[in-house]
């Protein structure tokens, strides 16, 4: 017998190939007049293709959405939203996008529709991440929650290899620590189980094959499903160690959560043996965090911080702020440990199992 609590999260998917042809219909359902494209600036050209899809109930474009959403960029959106009187977001991205999105949305209430481009899942959650001078503070609000999202293959079929590759990394990371959050629940487990199952056959698969349509639908199908993990369950210390070092050293979001899961997952497999059987069942291996940056090499993704550009020199600083505001995780951080696994993320050597008795 256990016991848990489960709260789903209101949202229309609408999943399949050619599904974005349906956004004017969908706009015009949810009653809205006055919508307002985002993008970042290298998806600027989607942005106009979109703006001339919906036609007259689109009031404008906005493509300066930026990783790690900065909130000097937000309050610039928010300005010309509002003197565009706008009743609406159209997102068309990856995180970067759908974060601008979501931070519009805090600020203003608006509806949001999603269409992603990439695996990051941030769509299905009701969790926004904000950067204030290298700082990013991430909340829960159902304010930023969208409403509608899109999921169509097509938009996926041009993303790069090694991008599908850490933007898909970065999703299964979000169904790993579903497995042994605090907030863990039966439904959530299976989830994250299948989405794993998914991503681990799709990616190498992709690698090999960037046309394979079965594989892109896998993956997008996986993505969706790792987002909705992460909005039904918390974080721990894998998210925590990335949304700091992002934060810190302004490094790449999924290239960090690619280098940092194999390294967190051991630390913390110890104290999740329930965790550990259903990804060795998953993943079909003995040693998951092996497997997970075994993985990374596969799709051709980098596996040290030092690729990513973090200096040597701000390692302790990284243990010192990782520790001082902790998510809650079910193993204890100890700081010694904490050292070695950033050490070892950084050098780009294989995950090591900590034990307590390790030190240095």
């Amino acid at each position: 017998m256990f016991e848990f609590t489960y709260s789903a999260n209101p949202a229309r998917v609408i999943f399949g190939s050619g599904t974005l042809g349906r956004l004017p219909e969908i706009v015009e359902e949810m009653g809205l007049q006055r919508v307002v494209v985002l993008s970042t600036p290298q998806q600027k050209d989607d942005a106009e293709r979109l703006q001339a899809v919906i036609g007259k109930r689109c009031a404008g474009i906005f493509p300066d959405a930026q990783m790690h959403t900065p909130v000097h960029v937000t309050e610039k959106a928010v300005d010309m939203v509002l003197a565009l009187q706008a009743d609406g977001l159209v997102a068309v991205g990856g995180g970067s996008t759908t974060g601008l999105g979501k931070a519009i949305a805090l600020r203003t209430d608006l509806v949001q529709i999603v269409a992603p481009t990439t695996y990051a899942g941030s769509e299905m959650t009701p969790i926004l991440g904000e950067t204030r001078d290298g700082n990013k503070m991430t909340q829960t609000n159902a304010k930023v929650l969208p409403e509608v999202v899109i999921y169509d293959v097509d938009l996926t079929m041009s993303l790069p290899v090694k991008l599908s590759g850490t933007s898909g990394i970065n999703a299964i990371a979000h169904a790993i620590e579903a497995l042994y959050s605090r907030d863990a629940n039966p439904v959530i487990s299976l989830l994250a189980k299948e989405a794993v199952s998914e991503f681990s056959k799709a990616l190498p698969a992709i690698s090999a094959n960037p046309g394979d349509r079965t594989a892109r639908s896998g993956a997008l199908y996986g993505a969706w499903l790792c987002g909705t993990c992460l909005g039904a369950v918390g974080m721990a210390l894998h998210h925590k160690l990335c949304h700091t070092l992002g934060g810190m050293f302004d490094l790449p979001h999924a290239e960090t959560h690619t280098v940092i899961l194999p390294h967190a997952l051991a630390y913390n497999a110890p104290a999740v043996p329930e965790a550990m059987r259903a990804l060795r069942e998953a993943l079909d291996t003995n040693d998951p965090p092996r497997a997970l940056y075994d993985l990374a090499g596969k799709v051709g993704a980098p596996r040290s911080l030092k690729e990513l550009g973090m200096p040597e020199s701000g390692i302790a600083q990284a243990v010192e702020r990782a520790i001082a505001n902790p998510y809650w995780n079910p193993r204890e951080l100890e700081p010694d440990l904490i050292l070695a696994l950033i050490e070892n993320a950084f050098a780009g050597r294989l995950p090591e199992y900590q034990h307590t008795e390790h030190h240095g």
